[in-house]
């Protein structure tokens, strides 16, 4: 009898599996809450025309690569946070999230330097339609100011996602979801005596909503008791070489394996934008909503390796392999149902986001490859998550460098620039590296959590 038909035929997944929602919950609150501004961004943008949504689907996707590579390194808080709750070791949790918020702080004044110096002359290399480049330059230019902000969340954030105690950032992702579609309103439109500043304005919104997430989400961790074991307020402190190291090497390889797969998505977005703003606009609607489903099993797979990380740091391989079995089971179940919806109900989703027929055309089309690779990407993202959890990045980061960037984007490339082909052979690419990801991440796990292969960890 398989793993897998043991675990189903046992009581036991009728405990993990509630559990592992009871903690992914919130993570699912706010990550959908995150494809709700993008979707508010989206549609907002869309109300000014094909350029402006253009500008901003890739506006965006340049923004995303630098805080993707943040995101991932600061990511390793959330596993090493769980092994030390796991073992017992709270004050162990508040040094390293000290040494993250001053990572982030440094990584995001440096991305602001960096910006200014290359966004323009990349995206002329690059060949961004001239009718909308003006305008994605002065939206990055607007939204990497909340750079160091937003880091500094971050480092919060799986700080408390490892402890598993997730309400605060599903309550924290609330706020941000109205204070951007507001700000939206206020600054891209020009209302309550702004001046109407269009894509720029919605670049701004979202740097000041990520300033104002910080805020709250600090204050709330400074105030509540149960962060007190914690000390993360208590003191400041030097920086710790060690600890800034251990950080790194694990979060680095995280931070390439997310790039990896986001940097696909967000290079594909780029190259759109060199065949004209009706396809740029069609790929950014069918996108965003592969994007917002998505959001689902990127929560759970935050929870499995909290899960998993809980039950190693309590000495206990069994519990920790049975939790990331039935994530990467629930991830994958729910993405099929995903793929389900999109195959009847794909005509009605692209007319939530625009009229003009010569984007919902493409936007059909395109939607319809989204159904094909989704359950693919529910199995490739549970499998990631539960590797994190036993701190095993190398493979995973190897396997996502060869499944989306010697596989998926050349292929994407030969369609989109070389031959021209339709836009729909260009998401051939993504099926392809999704699917081959998803099954060797599925592989990865299955071998390390039985213990046939060693996590390949950073070294102290």
């Amino acid at each position: 009898m398989s793993y897998i038909d043991r675990m189903w035929r046992s009581n036991n997944w009728r405990q993990e599996a509630p559990a592992l929602l009871k903690l992914a919950g919130p993570l699912i609150v706010n990550n959908l809450s995150i494809a709700g501004m993008q979707f508010a961004d989206a549609v907002m943008s869309g109300r000014l025309g094909a350029e402006s949504l253009a500008a901003v689907a890739v506006g965006a996707s340049v923004w995303f690569f630098g805080f993707a590579l943040c995101l991932g390194v600061l990511m390793a808080i959330s596993p090493i946070a769980a092994r030390h709750y796991g073992a017992g070791n709270p004050e162990l949790i508040g040094r390293y999230t000290r040494q993250g918020m001053y990572l982030g702080i440094a990584i995001g004044v440096t991305l602001i330097a960096l910006v200014y110096a290359t966004v323009e002359p990349l995206l002329n290399k690059v060949g961004i339609d001239e009718n909308f480049r003006e305008l994605t330059v002065g939206y990055v230019k607007a939204i990497v100011w909340g750079g160091p902000a937003i880091f500094v969340f971050l480092a919060l954030r799986f700080t408390t996602e490892g402890i598993g105690h997730t309400r605060p950032i599903m309550y924290a992702s609330i706020f941000s979801l109205v204070c951007n579609v507001f700000l939206n309103y206020v600054l891209m439109f020009g209302h309550f005596g702004a001046p109407a500043l269009g894509v720029v304005g919605c670049g701004l919104a979202s740097a000041i909503t990520m300033w104002a997430i910080m805020i709250v989400l600090a204050t709330y961790m400074k105030i509540s008791p149960r962060y007190e074991p914690l000390k993360i307020f208590s003191r400041v402190s030097p920086l710790r070489p060690q600890a800034l190291k251990e950080i790194l090497l694990l979060g680095t390889p995280i931070a390439i394996t997310i790039t990896a797969e986001a940097g696909l998505f967000n290079a594909v977005s780029i190259l759109m934008g060199t065949r004209g703003a009706a396809i740029a606009a069609a790929h950014q609607i069918a996108i965003n909503f592969a994007a917002t489903m998505f959001m689902v099993p990127l929560a759970l797979s935050s929870a499995i390796t909290i899960r998993v990380g809980h039950a190693l740091g309590a000495g206990n391989a069994r519990a920790a392999r049975f939790s990331g079995a039935v994530g990467i089971l629930i991830c994958t179940s729910f993405m099929a149902v995903s793929a389900t919806f999109l195959l009847i109900f794909r005509d009605a989703v692209v007319t939530v986001y625009t009229n003009d027929t010569s984007v919902t055309s493409i936007a059909v089309g395109l939607l319809l490859m989204a159904a094909i690779f989704q359950v693919a990407d529910g199995a490739q993202i549970g499998a990631a998550g539960a590797l994190r959890g036993y701190k095993d990045t190398r493979v995973p980061m190897a396997i996502n460098i060869f499944s989306y960037w010697v596989l998926a984007f050349p292929l994407a490339y030969l369609a989109a620039v070389t031959y021209k082909s339709p836009p729909s052979y260009v998401w051939g690419g993504f099926v392809i590296g999704l699917t081959t990801a998803g099954i060797l991440l599925t592989w990865r796990y299955a071998r390390v959590s039985r213990g046939q292969l060693k996590p390949v960890e950073y070294s102290r």
